[in-house]
């Protein structure tokens, strides 16, 4: 099939069956992998994942971390840094055990084993969102979940830069040293910069209130801090990533007039029309096409225990973060399940791993799977959880008969 006609039929196919799961309440990315995965090679085989689409897929990857940036509110996150670092780190910790125990448990390669753990330490910060927007929950135990998944995204920012490393055959414990002081240093450069341009800089306002000009700002930054971390040896998504993220500060601007806010409000609105309709779904669906098992090589066992392991990782691990934080058990309880989800990220590390070589297709799909039944069960589980706890307390609220 001819390039166009393939990108028609799979964005097409991908928007359809997004449209007909949307009315289950289930998460989009679901339904873009699925189209992959059916079109693919592993069941119809009427698209290969070539090399135009391969190219769309890994700009559509930098748009989406540069979205993920721009979306997130760095000040509100702040305030609350050191809890939610903490429920996070503990959420990673338990995951990369329990999935490194797992992968260990059924022979893969300690490699193997290493990287799945990695994988399975990652939150889905879109998951956790979409969550929060549908359902009420405490406003702390919101702070908590919010800056958690945020951590969670800069930890996971970290082990990319680990896992390519791994892919380059490069990581012995001094240079896993090195590489974390580039990163934090990468990443802290970037964060001083952007406090003093884009909280103070009074340069910067001329280019703010031109929409045209501030959108070519900023594809020309994103541009820049990828290329800028793929020199220093991290991987250019970080830059991507750190180019939202840095933009999105702006928020934080003395501006009396709100012009600053409602134009970054604007670049955000515009982007998400081209990036949720194009280019995210086009990523999602190049890793559905790059599903294909050989026939039989697929593990029910190994699915399950892996989805058991990524559910607990995280709601032990965050839940007795939160414990120590001195939530109460049933909001701790929250905390764990809202941390549940898997999404973005954690596929597009599971692409590095494959093309690196650092896993095999059979737990590349497998791993696939888990992350898409997190996503899927995630909403489930906490919605189930919140409608236990409002029975539980209209039963205590209610006079005692007799």
């Amino acid at each position: 099939m001819e390039f166009l006609a393939a990108l028609a039929v799979l964005l097409v196919t991908a928007k359809s069956i997004e449209w007909a799961l949307e009315k289950a309440d289930i998460h989009p990315i679901i339904a873009h992998v699925l189209t992959g995965v059916v079109l693919g090679p592993f069941a119809l085989g009427l698209i290969n994942p070539g090399e135009n689409l391969e190219v769309l897929a890994e700009f559509g990857l930098i748009m989406m971390m540069l979205y993920m940036g721009l979306t997130s509110n760095f000040s509100s996150i702040a305030q609350n840094t050191e809890r939610a670092t903490m429920v996070a780190a503990l959420g990673v910790m338990f995951s990369f055990l329990l999935g490194f125990a797992t992968v260990l448990a059924f022979g893969k390669t300690l490699t193997a084993a290493v990287f799945v753990g990695v994988t399975l330490g990652n939150t889905a910060i879109e998951v956790t969102s979409g969550i929060l927007v549908r359902e009420r929950v405490k406003r702390s135990v919101y702070s908590i979940l919010m800056g958690a998944a945020f951590a969670d995204d800069i930890i996971a920012v970290y082990l990319i830069g680990i896992v390519t490393a791994m892919s380059g055959g490069r990581l012995t414990l001094s240079s896993l040293g090195i590489l974390t002081v580039k990163i934090f240093a990468f990443i802290a450069v970037i964060l001083l910069v952007s406090d003093r341009v884009f909280k103070r800089a009074k340069w910067f306002y001329p280019v703010i209130r031109n929409l045209n000009v501030f959108f070519t700002f900023t594809m020309i930054l994103t541009f820049t801090l990828a290329i800028l971390a793929q020199w220093v040896g991290l991987n250019q998504i970080i830059g991507a990533y750190l180019a939202g993220l840095t933009i999105s500060r702006l928020r934080e601007r003395k501006d009396p007039l709100v012009v600053t806010r409602i134009k970054l409000n604007e670049l955000i609105e515009d982007l998400q029309v081209v990036l949720t309709e194009f280019f995210m779904p086009l990523f999602f669906i190049y890793v559905g096409l790059m599903f294909n098992p050989p026939r039989g090589s697929l593990s029910l066992s190994l699915i399950a225990a892996l989805y058991v392991s990524a559910v607990l990782g995280k709601l032990i691990g965050c839940g007795l973060g939160a414990r120590l934080l001195g939530f109460s058990g049933e909001d701790s309880m929250v905390i764990g399940i809202g941390m549940g989800g898997r999404g973005s990220l954690e596929l597009a590390i599971l692409t590095f791993g494959l093309r690196a070589g650092l896993i095999d297709q059979s737990l590349f799909a497998s791993v696939i799977t888990v992350s898409m039944l997190t996503a899927l069960t995630t909403p489930v589980f906490f919605r189930a959880y919140l409608r236990h706890l409002t029975s539980g307390q209209k039963l205590k609220s209610r006079p005692s008969e007799g």
